[in-house]
């Protein structure tokens, strides 16, 4: 509930606005004796009770209302006006009332020494069980400010059905109470008022409030620790303090404040978010415009899927009579064939039967002897059709079955129309380079998706203005919304002409028939400090080049010991350094800011990644057995070379990897040692002759130190032993061997969430 300022007096229409703000979660009737819970939620104490009793908690002893009929006196005195219940236990207050009730409840059986069960709240806003703690309700405080704005409430809107009479009236002339004494919690009318509270009087100081049966403490006090005031605020856990608990170990090493402080912090916010809304009324009403007009839109388009889906069903019910008469028409025309031919059939062999003088001849044929006359009589008489017979068709119908299994299934499944799930975003493909690269897949059991809208923003910030959080963040973020790439095609899309040094904020949504889908999960990429230097390894610059192999795209080199390296060994036990392969990049930086980023095999001995000024490379080429110094030795550990001077910057700058590690120099921030990052990278400051070394991943700074920029530096790879080396691919340059069809879809217009 927000205080309301002391020199803003609120209208009555404002008053009488807020009563869904004071209504109890649990009653749903204005709160009555309020106390805040450990979610900050306030409800009113009998509630809470109850809820508690309904929970199988035992109930607490509460007393009876203060300034009930029943126990409170017509006529008092003033220091009997301080206690108005007539019994001790009656007139205690409130923060009295929490001490007895709903304390520690020990269950049958229980042993002393286990702690006691917490109790746990259900609390209706907040739709979970909270954790009052071991006392109960005693932790929880009053809200005093709550009560108050209720009172104002009450009197503003009239809604005291009871009228508070005076408490020192004689009857049965007991007048109308009009105010009330917060240190005599007593009410007075006029005549009492002046006649307990005279004038030259330590009374007459008393504070007078608004006539009522419920008086509230002046000020809250710690409810474990009697008279102790509440000084202190903890930001971690919420909770005013006094003196005494701020001494606890509980609150060791929170963020512990002086309530006046928190109080000004809070006070200033609320006002700033409240001014905020103000200042957007045209925002908010629009927003309100468009929720109206989706609502509608609701509306008209459920009546307009329910038709559809009627449309639907009638479709399959014509569809499926128009089979039914097609295969019944088919079934029909089976029958008449097969029962015209088994009818002819019967026709036939009632014709056998008929002609009797067949068997007759045929019986006076056999008598015949002579062979060439019986043969040419017996060509002229059949009657292979009596000995041999089958029906002319078959009666059976197991062919016009239909297996309507799989339909049925179909139908069983039949929904609507789903829209696919929240893609899964591959982090381990997508990266921020000279372009953003963004790959996603849909989950196996999500349906298929038409095209994907692929949104991001620049973290943090908005235009005209820093970030923003609390209301007004949302309301800034609802105003600028997220800039999106529409119907990408694919599982990837690519974002360019974004700032450097920047976090940019990414998720995807997939879309088919039924609408778009869920957001995927947001990934966050930062983008390089420094634009992007693209360059290729000269091989000319490689020693031991039957050791040293070069890809054919000049990108990847790998350095393999072989018979040489292993003879060289023993001189390593002589103090001989071993001679390094020496690998350069074929452009020479002399201006201005670049990065570049490169990936060193895990499983690689000893490999160092800087850059060094071209002359002195040349020269240890050269003459790599005449550098004295160690820092011209690249397996010395003095990569930097300070050692040698004090004022003039190092030739070279290197960070050594290897080993699943790299190893990082004393002046280091993160240590001696590294996890080698699936990319490294390298920002160069020519101006400032500075060398910054990251981890690509996440562009965290690993280490940075000179290098002399006297003339023109290039960038340096030296390999000691097995391993290998893979400089960044362009995003560009990767999304060039796509299809026509992938580029077309990547190139999609960039437009904003709210057009």
């Amino acid at each position: 509930v927000l205080p309301t300022e002391p020199h803003r007096t609120p209208t009555s229409s404002n008053v009488k606005s807020m009563e869904c703000e004071l209504h109890c979660p649990v009653c749903k009737e204005i709160v009555k004796q309020p106390v805040v819970l450990p979610c900050q939620h306030s409800v009113c104490l009998m509630c809470a009770s109850e809820v508690l009793v309904q929970n199988g908690y035992p109930p607490p002893e509460l007393p009876p209302e203060p300034n009930s009929p029943a126990s409170t006196p017509n006529t008092r005195s003033p220091r009997q006006a301080r206690r108005p219940m007539p019994s001790k236990a009656d007139h205690r207050p409130i923060d009295r009332v929490l001490r007895s009730g709903f304390g520690t409840y020990p269950s049958p059986g229980r042993r002393r020494k286990e702690p006691p069960p917490a109790l746990l709240f259900p609390c209706p806003p907040c739709g979970r069980e909270v954790e009052l703690g071991e006392k109960g309700l005693t932790d929880c405080l009053r809200n005093l400010t709550l009560e108050r704005i209720v009172e104002r409430y009450r009197h503003t809107v009239s809604l005291g059905s009871v009228a508070v009479m005076c408490q020192f009236c004689k009857p049965p002339q007991s007048l109308e109470a009009t105010k009330g004494c917060a240190d005599c919690q007593a009410s007075f009318c006029n005549e009492c008022f002046k006649l307990y509270h005279p004038w030259g009087t330590p009374r007459a100081q008393h504070e007078h409030v608004q006539p009522t049966l419920n008086f509230r403490p002046k000020v809250l006090s710690c409810p474990e620790h009697d008279q102790e005031r509440l000084h202190f605020y903890c930001r971690t856990c919420q909770r005013l303090l006094c003196p005494l608990c701020k001494l606890r170990r509980v609150h060791a090493g929170h963020k512990v404040a002086p309530v006046a402080q928190a109080y000004q912090t809070l006070k200033d916010k609320i006002t700033k978010e409240m001014n905020y809304i103000l200042s957007n009324q045209e925002t908010v009403l629009g927003q309100i415009s468009q929720l109206e007009s989706a609502t509608t839109q609701t509306e008209a388009n459920s009546v307009a899927a329910r038709e559809q889906l009627s449309q639907s069903v009638r479709d399959l019910t014509a569809l499926l009579a128009e089979r039914h008469a097609s295969l019944s028409q088919a079934l029909e025309g089976a029958r008449q064939r097969r029962g015209e031919a088994l009818a002819g059939q019967v026709a036939e062999r009632r014709s056998l039967l008929e002609h009797a003088g067949l068997m007759a001849f045929s019986q006076e044929l056999l008598k015949e002897t002579d062979p060439p006359c019986f043969v040419q009589a017996a060509l002229s008489t059949s009657i292979e059709g009596l000995q041999c017979f089958s029906l002319a068709a078959d009666p059976s119908f197991r062919h016009f079955q239909l297996d309507v299994s799989k339909e049925l299934k179909l139908l069983t499944n039949l929904q609507f129309i789903q829209a696919p799930l929240a893609p899964v975003i591959d982090t381990q493909k997508t990266l921020a380079y000279d372009q953003l690269f963004l790959c996603w897949r849909l989950p196996q059991e999500s349906a298929p998706a038409w095209h994907f809208s692929v949104e991001f923003r620049r973290r943090g910030v908005v235009p005209g203005g820093g970030a923003r959080g609390g209301i007004q963040g949302r309301l800034a973020a609802a105003r600028w919304g997220w800039q999106r790439l529409e119907e990408v095609g694919g599982t990837s899309a690519v974002i360019d002409r974004l700032e450097m040094d920047s976090v940019y904020v990414l998720r995807v949504r997939g879309c088919n028939k039924a609408g778009f889908g869920e957001y995927s999960e947001e990934v966050y990429l930062h983008t390089p400090p420094a634009p992007v230097l693209n360059f290729y390894l000269d091989s000319r610059w490689g020693l031991h080049a039957d050791r040293l192999v070069v890809s054919k795209e000049q990108r990847c080199a790998r350095s393999v010991p072989g018979l040489s390296l292993m003879q060289a060994a023993d001189r390593a036990l002589t103090s001989c350094h071993l001679t390094a392969d020496l690998l350069v990049g074929d452009v020479a930086i002399t201006q201005g800011r670049h990065y570049w980023a490169c990936s060193v095999e895990p499983g690689s001995y000893l490999v160092k990644v800087g850059v060094g000024l071209e002359a002195k490379l040349q020269e240890w080429f050269h003459l790599p057995q005449d550098m004295a110094s160690p820092r011209y030795d690249p397996d010395s550990g003095h990569d930097s070379g300070a050692e040698d001077s004090l004022e003039s910057p190092p030739p070279f700058s290197f960070l050594t990897m290897g080993m699943g590690k790299i190893f990082l120099p004393a002046s280091s921030p993160t240590g001696l040692t590294y996890p080698l990052p699936p990319r490294l990278g390298v920002c160069l400051d020519f101006e400032k002759g500075r060398v910054t070394f990251y981890d690509a991943h996440s562009l965290r700074p690993l280490w940075e130190g000179p290098v002399d920029c006297s003339g023109p530096v290039c960038p340096a790879f030296f390999f000691i032993g097995g391993g290998a080396l893979q400089l960044q691919e362009l995003v560009a340059y990767r999304m060039a061997d796509q299809t026509p069809v992938r580029r077309v879809t990547i190139q999609s217009r960039v437009t904003n969430l709210n057009n």
